[in-house]
């Protein structure tokens, strides 16, 4: 599995092809540098370089990529577990469609979910100017250097897929982008964008918010969100405790549709989510009752995945409640 990082390893922040990379699991500081590398084995992983990496997406027999970006408290062994579920639902519902790169940023694992919930909360800000500088490389890669060996461009499609404070990684990651490299505005670099569980404020799509330039990135931007979410009272109960006062769009979807722009879509999860993902009703975007086989959450990501529609029946409808 190939994926990007911006955790420290235990080797030096010097990039090196080929050297082996080793998470520092006790450092969750949000590292400058970030690391291009690919899964070899359980536990073990290799640094590749962006260079290497970007042809291996281009020369990878897909026709789409999902950059997945994790949520909180989610160590790198728990990302992998994730994505490759993902990965193998994929796989099975259409082979040779999608491959999945995770983007792992540090999350902090001390004891107790509201202090990791703060720590992580400032690790998403920080790894923001990394993953920045990821987008940038990608621009900078499809306009010239993938020229260098190959005269056919890459014509994958690229989606993202933000779980629960991925979603804030994905909101600031896309602001410093702009601020520092695009002042222009940011291109429609995504063809679906998936916002899940997002720990983010409900209103964060609309014109002249945080969020607005998630929807100016994608072609298609599909919030999945269920009311009863237990993992996501963590996020009311920190926020709370330093006097900030909000509804989540992973909670409550968009505050008004009438105010985020038209290729907003929510889709209401809420007769599901606990039963795919019990108690806490929060990763319920992967396998359905049983493990392995696909619940109607998944079904209705890669329907979209696969016709760049979200209600291809239906090409004026925005929402929808979600049932077995």
């Amino acid at each position: 599995m190939l994926f990007i990082t911006n955790r420290f390893p235990t080797q030096s922040i010097r990039t090196r092809a080929n050297r082996p990379f080793d998470f520092d699991l006790k450092n969750n500081a949000a590292s400058n540098s970030v690391f291009y590398c690919e899964e070899v084995a359980a536990g073990q992983y290799q640094e590749l370089g962006s260079a290497a990496f970007l042809r291996r997406l281009k020369e990878s027999d897909v026709h789409q990529v999902v950059i997945y970006i994790h949520g909180f408290s989610n160590l790198p062994t728990d990302v992998f577990s994730a994505a490759r579920e993902f990965q193998e639902l994929c796989d099975a519902g259409q082979p040779g469609e999608v491959l999945v790169v995770p983007l792992v940023w540090p999350c902090d694992n001390d004891m107790g979910i509201v202090k990791d919930y703060w720590d992580d909360q400032e690790s998403a800000d920080l790894s923001a100017f990394s993953f920045a500088r990821v987008l940038q490389r990608f621009l900078e890669w499809r306009e010239k250097d993938q020229f260098e060996q190959d005269p056919i461009p890459c014509l994958k499609r690229i989606n993202v897929l933000a779980h629960s404070m991925g979603n804030r990684v994905l909101r600031e990651t896309l602001r410093v982008w702009r601020k520092y490299s695009l002042p222009g505005g940011v291109p429609m670099l995504f063809r679906n964008t998936f916002l899940i569980a997002a720990d983010i404020v409900n209103e964060s799509l609309e014109e002249g918010h945080s969020g607005e330039l998630i929807v100016h990135a994608s072609r298609n931007v599909t919030v999945y969100f269920a009311s009863d979410d237990l993992a996501l009272r963590a996020s009311k109960a920190s926020n709370l405790k330093n006097r900030i006062a909000s509804r989540r769009l992973g909670h409550s979807g968009p505050e008004d549709m009438s105010r985020v722009a038209r290729n907003v879509f929510a889709v209401d999860c809420d007769d599901v989510n606990t039963r795919y993902d019990y108690p806490k009703g929060h990763s319920y975007f992967r396998s359905g009752d049983i493990f392995g086989e696909p619940g109607v959450v998944f079904l209705h990501l890669f329907a979209a995945l696969r016709s760049g529609r979200v209600f291809p029946e239906d090409e004026t409808r925005r929402m929808t409640i979600l049932r077995d």
